[in-house]
């Protein structure tokens, strides 16, 4: 016996993209700059103190925390549940801007021509391309 409903599936849509590392205010301004968005709101904690900070752009929001015992993972020896693509149209030029900003470079560089990994302040590594395209 098959058995149907007659509700609606439930659909959702991604209300922000959240991150910790050991310092949220640090994170939040160096992704603020890479992007060119604006730390828009913080969030304090039960002390009164801000721990939680919003960057967005108006359509898409990230929400940085600060985690007193967050650990970096070490890449590229630990797997990585998730990390960022962030599209530059000169990649050249955002590479320089993000290692002004605070970003570092590590050694390894599995991507070629394709991409660059780059390790944030807290030190989790996000890529950085000209973006993806079908022929890709």
């Amino acid at each position: 016996m098959t058995v149907t409903s007659s509700r609606p599936t439930a659909v959702g849509t991604v209300a922000s993209y959240a991150f910790w590392g050991p310092d949220g205010k640090t994170l939040a301004e160096f992704y603020a700059a890479a992007l060119g968005w604006k730390v828009a709101q913080e969030f304090p904690d039960e002390n009164g103190v801000p721990t939680a900070f919003l960057v967005t752009d108006g359509s898409t929001t990230f929400v940085f925390y600060t985690a007193k015992d967050f650990k970096a993972p070490n890449w590229p020896e630990d797997e990585l549940p998730f990390h960022l693509d962030l599209a530059f149209t000169d990649v050249p030029a955002a590479e320089r801007r993000l290692l002004e900003l605070g970003a570092t470079k590590p050694g390894h560089q599995p991507g070629g021509e394709h991409w660059t990994v780059l390790l944030d302040p807290s030190g989790q590594p996000f890529c950085i391309s000209a973006g993806w395209s079908e022929s890709s």
